[in-house]
């Protein structure tokens, strides 16, 4: 819930680098149009952990052998090691014109290579259109979209102009998966701004995952979490969070998804695993966290030399403003369920 204040709040710390980067040894695919595209504040050769980012996403591309990091704001690191990034290019070109208008705010960006095209999905926002009111507060028009590239550098541009989302009600964090019956899915949140009890969702996406195919189906709310909790009013009851899923296959076949909500003031991904196999579900909820406390927004890949890692951010709070910087762990789910194990 308090995704809302802090990144306002703080947003521009998410394009901010510290001192620690330099102005030589880049590593980065070196491209006319890449070099084209540096925003304020580029650097090359800097640590990871001196970049500030929410919601980190990294595709780990075989074709160029580079990595590509991207999150909240919706800007581009690129990478040959994980370790040192140059950074950042502009990522995303939206469609100014629709519903999302001249400069929205891009929450929790995803790259997904699929059908030989590399694909973006990110939450976008538009504060000056209110979609009407909930409990006293207001509703923008908050919604995933998808951008498509030929290269996974971008620039990335709508795939189409249709509403992949109820255009009523604040939705966030869009993320791919394709099913066992074949079809494409959006997997996303229904915000805790318009129910009060956040929820998981689905809806199946056309082949060329230019819209949407039928109407959104629940997965599961955020109240089922065994482990996040929340005082209000006087009572401590679940969280109402729902944010940042990925879902993953287990070695030995079965379906799971990380998700992340907050036990009081402390930001806590869990994980949960779908009883069919499906995202049909049902769902069961882990009992408890899979990451240290404050880390979250998670997704898996595997980096180019076969190991799986989990991406998230760290977090802290000072004084209002948050802090979050890309960290990894080295995952195993080799087995029916997945361990996380060293931070790299």
């Amino acid at each position: 819930m308090k995704k809302l204040t802090a990144l306002s709040a703080a947003a521009f710390l998410l394009l901010g680098v510290t001192a620690a980067c330099t102005s030589t040894s880049a590593s980065a695919p070196d491209t006319t149009d890449l070099d084209s595209r540096r925003l304020p504040g580029f650097r090359t050769d800097c640590p990871r952990d001196s970049i500030l980012l929410s919601d980190p996403c990294i595709l780990a591309d075989s074709a160029s052998a580079m990595y590509y990091m991207t999150g909240t704001g919706g800007r581009l690191w690129v990478s040959d090691n994980l370790d040192r990034w140059s950074g950042p290019y502009s990522l995303i070109e939206p469609d100014t014109t629709s519903w999302m208008g001249s400069k929205p705010q891009i929450w929790a960006a995803e790259l997904h290579k699929y059908n030989g095209k590399y694909y973006c999905f990110a939450t976008f926002t538009n504060d000056s259109i209110i979609t009407g009111t909930f409990n006293g507060m207001d509703m923008p028009r908050r919604a995933s979209h998808i951008m498509v590239s030929d290269v996974p550098e971008g620039p990335y541009r709508p795939v189409s102009d249709e509403d992949y989302l109820p255009a009523d009600r604040p939705t966030l964090d869009g993320t791919f998966w394709v099913d066992t019956d074949g079809k494409p899915y959006m997997v996303f949140c229904g915000e805790w701004i318009s129910n009060w009890d956040g929820t998981m969702e689905r809806i199946q996406l056309k082949d060329d995952l230019s819209g949407p195919v039928g109407e959104p189906e629940l997965m599961f709310r955020a109240s089922a979490s065994p482990w996040s909790r929340e005082r209000l009013e006087g009572e401590i009851v679940p969280n109402r969070v729902t944010d940042g899923p990925w879902l993953f296959r287990t070695g030995t076949g079965r379906l799971g998804m990380i998700w992340t909500s907050w036990i009081y003031n402390v930001y806590t991904q869990g994980v949960a695993y779908s009883e069919s196999g499906t995202l049909a579900g049902p769902w069961t909820q882990q009992a408890e966290p899979i990451t240290p406390p404050d880390h979250g927004h998670g997704m898996l890949f595997r980096d180019l030399s076969g190991r799986w890692l989990m991406s998230v951010h760290s977090h802290r709070d000072e004084g209002g403003r948050y802090i979050r910087i890309p960290q990894l762990f080295e995952v195993d789910h080799s087995g029916d369920s997945l361990v996380v194990k060293a931070k790299q």
